[in-house]
This record gives C-alpha cells, structure tokens and sequence, in this order.
C-alpha cells in the first residue's frame, strides 16, 4: 500500500501536537500518534516514520488517514468496533444457570465445564465464564454433620462461654489425642522412610516427594508402632502442654492429667474441654477427677469435636511439621514434636473465640434438614 494522502499541519496543531508528546502523562499510543503525524508533516517516507517512531508502516498510513479525516481529535479516539463474536444471549445464559442446579443426564453425579458446554452449544470458557460470573462450582462438595447429642444448645453455651468469658482467676484447658502419628498416615508399625531423596522447592517448580515409600525394621528402628500425642491448650496466652506416649488407654490419659496438674499453679481452678472419646470417661479417670477438686470437665458435645480448641494447634502442627516429615525411628518423630512444641511455646498466641453461641445457633437452624433425617 503505497502513501497517497499528503500530511498538512497548521500551526495550532503543530503546537497541540507537540503539547502532547511533551505531556508525559499522555498514554503511551497518544505520544505515538502525535509523533506519526510530525514526522509526516516533514514530508518524510513512511518507511523512515515507521522506523523513527518504532511501528509499522501500515500504522504511519492509519494515523495519517485519521489525522486527514478528523485532525487531532481523531488521534486521540478509537474507532468502536463490531464485537468478534455475538454476545450470549441473557436468556441462554440463564437457562445455563438453572441447568447447572439440575441432575446432569446418563450417569454422572455433577455437571462438568465440557458436558455442560456439549448440552448448551457453547464453548468451554464461555460456560466458565457465566458459572464464575453467578458464583456456581459444581466441581466442589462441601460436606457437614449436625450433632444429634440432645444437650447440644446447653454444652454449646457452656463451652463458647468458657472461651469467650472465662471465670476468673481459672485456667481454661483444651485437651484431646493425636494417636498413630507416624510420617506416613496409613501405616501402622516401624518407622518410615521415603525411597529416594525428594528435590527442593526452587522458582518455577514446588518441593518433590515420592509417593511410596520403605519400611524399616522394628530393630533398626529402636521403637515400633505408632505415637501418640496428648497436648493441652491453654486458651488464655496459648501454650500447649504435651507428651508423647507409645499408646493412648486411659493409664496414658491419666499419666498426662498428672502432668498438666503439676504444671497449673496450685491455686488456680482448672476447667478442660474434652471430647466423647471413651478414655475420657473411664471410671479411673473419673475416680482421679474426683479426687482433683479443682478439675472441671467440659465435654464437647457429640460429632462437634470442632469446638475442641486443641484440634486446631493439632491441624498445624500435621501440615507444618509431621505430613512432609521423614522420620527413621519413633524416637526421631518424638524429637520433633516436643521440638515443635518447644518453638510454639517460645511465641505463644492466645486462643481467640469470635462467634457467641446465639450466632452459631443461628446458623444451624438454617439448615433444611433435621438432625433426625441426618
């Protein structure tokens, strides 16, 4: 295409022009068009245009068009132009939408991107888009558990209270057990260890480990089976008192209480928040409760062991230190709890409950179906 349109500018768009490549707040394409159109004024090739100002030629003959057509307004406006594609239709999408919330057809048990793209005619990003846009994931399940214990509302209280509210000068306890913690949760005797050195995390590529895994001998181990961590949080600065032991009865159970006992001051009350584990409420721990005046239980009620504080310090603990961990005896994974527990404790934070129990409550009662139907 060869220039044919001759490029006169007067004075007032000169200076206009040049007002506008010296304005360093301008966009970046504004400047660039400003300068085609200057160049082109010094009756210069476009070729030369082309290189000076860093386009293509193609674009030195646009801009000099626009700039004939409709002078320096036109520069600094584009042209509206046809959508590529036709907008989806509103109703299309919201036919999509109510699909979506459907049984799918044939045998599967939620709606994928691609099948749902097949049954409307769409294409795969564009059913992204619509479900992104009304905040819809079928991919994801989202499971729950209503307590059915009959005492719920009351234990609730009880327990939110103490967090909220602590009587005082007590200390308030969460106490429960992490049992078989090994560094690979599906076995159950020896010690672990990995088949091959995993690589470590660099940019561009996450930390490596091998799936599998070998099994060292109960000898060379120098301790088999599992461990089991007993940890009590204390809700008012945080900290965690806790002991590994080989099993979790309630002799072990006891063994820790002894251990908490002697680490409270003497003076002060002590409430626990235990869960309905059956150690908890072995007739000897009873009996050891009874002859600890200043011990309170509290018990979470049944399938509701998320009101138990300790199990987030637990949930931490297992990410951070225990799941990626590679262990060569029992005796190395307790080393690197207590160690663990050592590092939590020179840092604590102190345990804050945000939600009263009204507004768990609340909450609960919007569920559609009855604890019974559960």
């Amino acid at each position: 295409m060869a220039q044919i349109i001759c490029v006169i500018v007067s004075a007032a768009d000169r200076e206009q022009l040049q007002a506008i490549v010296g304005d360093r707040n301008r966009p970046r394409k504004h400047v660039e068009r400003a300068r085609i159109v200057l160049a082109s004024a010094d009756r210069g090739p476009a070729q030369r245009i082309a290189a000076g100002v860093g386009v293509s030629r193609p674009t030195v003959w646009r801009w000099q068009r626009r700039f004939a057509e409709a002078g320096v307004e036109g520069l600094l406006r584009d042209r509206t132009r046809k959508p590529g594609k036709t907008p989806i239709p509103a109703d299309q999408a919201a036919r999509m939408v109510a699909l979506t919330c459907t049984q799918p057809p044939h045998q599967a048990t939620h709606w994928t991107g691609r099948a749902m793209a097949k049954a409307m005619g769409l294409s795969l990003r564009s059913v992204q888009r619509i479900w992104q846009a009304h905040q819809l994931q079928p991919h994801r399940l989202r499971t729950f558990k209503r307590s059915r214990d009959p005492a719920f509302a009351t234990k609730l209280a009880d327990i939110v209270g103490l967090y909220v509210d602590p009587p005082a000068h007590a200390v308030v306890l969460s106490l429960d057990e992490k049992s078989q913690i090994q560094s690979l949760p599906l076995a159950r005797t020896g010690a672990l260890d990995r088949t091959q050195p995993g690589l470590p995390l660099k940019p561009g590529r996450c930390q490596t480990m091998t799936h599998d895994y070998k099994r060292h001998s109960l000898r060379r181990a120098k301790a088999g089976g599992t461990t089991t961590l007993f940890a009590a949080l204390s809700v008012l600065d945080g900290t965690v008192i806790g002991r590994c032991m080989q099993r979790h009865r309630h002799c072990e159970f006891i063994r820790f209480l002894n251990a908490v006992e002697r680490a409270v001051p003497a003076a002060k009350p002590i409430h626990a928040v235990l869960d309905n584990y059956a150690t908890h409420k072995h007739p000897k721990v009873l009996a050891w409760l009874g002859r600890h005046k200043r011990w309170t239980f509290h018990f979470t009620p049944t399938s509701a062991s998320w009101l138990n504080a300790i199990e987030n310090f637990f949930s931490k603990i297992t990410r951070q230190r225990i799941r990626r961990g590679v262990f060569h005896s029992i005796i190395d994974l307790q080393t690197a709890i207590n160690a663990y527990l050592a590092e939590h404790n020179a840092n604590p934070k102190p345990f804050v409950w945000t939600k009263s129990a009204a507004d768990i409550l609340a909450k609960l009662d919007r569920v559609p179906v009855s604890s019974e139907c559960i």
